[in-house]
């Protein structure tokens, strides 16, 4: 269904309740908090040792799902927590498979950046 017309304002909102929830994220959640950093580290080595466009794009997609495997599980959470204070099976089990989710992503990305910068690496050191 296509909207009638555009609404800047819904739009503009859109973007910035979205913003505010990845600031939030980074703000209060202690691994979103590394994977920026890591990322930010990644980002840096791709320009230090001038990784090519196929590299690239490996490495943006791997910290874009991370990042979304984070987001979500963060969201995940907060509903569970919303939903029942005490332990509850469902609830862990919630939260333990989305936690498992962001792992899953993690190890892959890791498993990338290896193969893209450890010959980089290797090539300086030896």
């Amino acid at each position: 269904m296509k909207p009638k017309s555009l609404d800047r304002k819904k739009l503009r909102n859109s973007f910035k309740f979205a913003l505010n929830g990845i600031k939030q994220c980074i703000n209060n959640e202690q691994n979103m908090f590394i994977h920026f950093t890591v990322a930010s580290i990644v980002v840096i080595g791709a320009f230090v040792f001038h990784i090519t466009v196929t590299e690239w794009m490996l490495c943006l997609v791997m910290i874009a799902l991370v990042f979304a495997a984070e987001l979500i599980n963060t969201s995940i959470e907060a509903v569970c927590d919303l939903v029942s204070k005490e332990e509850n099976d469902y609830v862990k089990t919630a939260k333990d498979t989305a936690a498992g989710a962001v792992l899953v992503f993690s190890f892959a990305a890791f498993l990338i950046g290896l193969m893209v910068f450890l010959p980089k690496v290797l090539e300086v050191i030896l």
